[in-house]
């Protein structure tokens, strides 16, 4: 038997949401009902994933009082089956378990977070790092950042990709508005601070630089609203449904992602699955991800950044050939792989 620790579904929708929902998606489909559990709190935000997974709720508390008390109660009760969590965290004590990081930015940069989260994961991780069966990480950055800052055997950590969800696809049809889109959390590691002052240095009055994403308790407070009040054609929207994201996607001219620290970065994909033209960052995960199909940039330096957006916006063949590279560049990501992929390291765990 295999449980599948889904409190993801008491959560908004973020890029590691999303990869945990689409992981369980499509393992489901290769399991039989009697194979696989999904287990969640009762506060279950996203209800009708909720019923296609067949998700059994349990307990009274949420959050990781649910995951660090009643989650491994139940499981103890059920013979120790092994458990699968795909979003960092899983419950402490409990051994027969496999954990996904997504990466290890709260180590590598403690100061973009709250002191509380900083002081609870720097605990946690490491802990459930040793004593975890398997450890799945979306890159073979954060692969090394894992081996390097918690020191565990590369061969204990098994790299499984993000993909793009179906949903987010080009249409040759749609006509391209006077848009700049990035799409993120806002938090100090995605750069937005730097991305304002470099559009803002280009004074482009015909072009809206639109932020789209919702800001996170957990880390340390940004000067971005600020900023923003003082550039009049910069937008901060935040927190938009797929649809909505869908169709920014598919109208923006192009698509910036300055972050400082990704273990993966799924955005830039997103946009590339909606025929943008991408520009990222030349650091962390993102050249691994992207390959030669986006525009690298400095992010520290916001005269490259400003470079990068005048160069792209200006060089009409570059944006056609950003693409095209960048529709080819998505189809080496599938979610049906990275399941199976998952699949067959759980099942030699069994």
């Amino acid at each position: 038997m295999i449980c599948i620790n889904a409190r993801f579904l008491t959560q908004r929708i973020t890029g590691t949401q999303r990869y945990a929902i689409e992981i369980s998606t499509h393992i489901n489909k290769y399991l039989l009902s009697n194979e696989i559990f999904f287990l969640s709190p009762k506060n279950v935000l996203h209800s009708r994933l909720a019923a296609k997974l067949q998700v059994r709720t349990l307990g009274k508390f949420s959050g990781h009082l649910w995951e660090q008390m009643e989650l491994p109660i139940f499981l103890k009760k059920k013979d120790n089956p092994l458990l699968v969590n795909l979003l960092n965290t899983g419950p402490l004590f409990y051994k027969n378990q496999v954990i996904t990081l997504h990466d290890l930015a709260f180590l590598r940069y403690p100061h973009w977070f709250s002191r509380k989260f900083y002081y609870f994961y720097r605990f946690l991780i490491p802990k459930l790092s040793k004593t975890a069966r398997k450890i799945i990480t979306v890159s073979e950055f954060s692969k090394k950042e894992i081996v390097s800052l918690l020191g565990i055997p590369s061969n204990k950590i098994e790299v499984v990709y993000n993909a793009v969800s179906n949903k987010f696809k080009y249409d040759p049809h749609q006509e391209k508005d006077d848009i700049i889109l990035s799409v993120s959390s806002i938090d100090p590691r995605k750069n937005f601070i730097r991305l304002i002052l470099a559009f803002k240095r280009l004074n482009l009055p015909q072009y809206k630089l639109l932020i789209v994403g919702s800001e996170n308790k957990i880390f340390s407070n940004s000067e971005i609203r600020n900023l923003i009040k003082e550039v009049p054609n910069v937008e901060f929207t935040g927190y938009v449904s797929d649809n909505e994201l869908l169709k920014l996607y598919q109208k923006a001219k192009l698509f910036v992602y300055p972050s400082l620290y990704e273990g993966f970065g799924l955005p830039p994909l997103e946009a590339m699955a909606c025929g943008t033209p991408v520009i990222v960052s030349s650091t962390a995960s993102l050249p691994e991800v992207c390959g030669d199909a986006a525009y690298y940039v400095n992010p520290y330096d916001e005269k490259d950044i400003a470079r990068g957006l005048e160069t792209v916006l200006k060089d009409e063949k570059l944006q056609k050939e950003l693409t095209q590279k960048g529709l080819e560049r998505v189809r080496m990501f599938s979610w049906e792989k990275s399941a199976a992929k998952l699949l067959g390291i759980i099942k030699k765990l069994l």
